[in-house]
């Protein structure tokens, strides 16, 4: 019964694919073909992020692994797996947003990105060693919203600006790493509360709507729901553009799920 669980997280849901298929139609630029074959494919690139298999180790029944991993690169790059989740995002619960971000440890394979360097695919060195930094943003219904990719050894303020850029939230709720006077100055020039609690050493110490900062467990959820994928929570990917393309439809099922 376990197995018969788990193949079914690999497909797609009548619903899921009608929503899916849906928008792509509406995307100019990219070849969609027979809806069943597209379906396909989707669901192989499903399988990989879900199981985390090797693109080599995709089952004869989900099509030639290669046609799909090179249809893949092409979609991450044109953007389409993002599409898709912005798409599903304008649906977000801004009544307040929470941010915050997790590491997702860089697998071996991750490394040697052909023409390029570990900076460019936002790959770094941490204390927990070589990976890669998720940056996120959810609504108050705890759905992702925008991520961004940075090194692992990127501290988390650095990407707290354009998180939030265009958004029209009524608060942000972060823990204290995101306690910056940049920060607080920027999301009152732009009307948005700031529920962050104060460092330990802040000269001049501020409140906090502490019942209102219970809420940030959502984002913390989030997470814990995106590395369910284990595509997610270690990174194969050696291109940051790829790895995003993972991360955004990891985002997407998780808006229709």
């Amino acid at each position: 019964m376990r197995g018969a669980n788990e193949a079914d997280k690999t497909r797609l849901t009548e619903e899921e694919w009608r929503h899916i298929f849906g928008k792509l139609r509406t995307i100019k630029g990219i070849y969609i073909g027979v809806p069943s074959r597209c379906r396909r494919f989707v669901e192989a690139v499903l399988w990989v992020l879900r199981v985390g298999g090797q693109w080599r180790a995709l089952p004869p029944e989900r099509g030639n692994w290669n046609s799909a991993f090179k249809r893949f690169g092409r979609w991450s790059i044109l953007g389409i797996w993002s599409q898709l989740h912005e798409w599903l995002a304008e649906e977000a619960d801004l009544q307040e947003v929470s941010i915050d971000s997790t590491i997702a440890r860089a697998h071996a394979c991750a490394a040697g990105a052909a023409k390029s360097c570990a900076d460019k695919e936002a790959l770094g060195r941490s204390r927990g060693g070589f990976g890669c930094k998720i940056h996120a943003v959810v609504d108050a219904l705890g759905l992702p919203v925008k991520f961004i990719l940075t090194g692992g050894q990127a501290a988390d303020i650095t990407q707290a600006i354009p998180l939030m850029t265009g958004s029209n939230a009524k608060a942000c709720l972060a823990d204290k790493g995101y306690d910056s006077d940049v920060f607080l100055a920027w999301l009152k020039e732009h009307d948005i509360k700031a529920v962050i609690p104060p460092k330990a050493n802040r000269k001049e110490q501020r409140d906090c709507d502490w019942w209102l900062y219970k809420e940030r467990h959502v984002v913390e959820c989030m997470f814990g729901k995106l590395k369910y994928f284990r595509r997610i929570a270690m990174r194969y990917e050696k291109q940051a553009i790829n790895f995003m393309g993972m991360l955004a439809f990891a985002g997407t099922l998780l808006w229709l799920r």
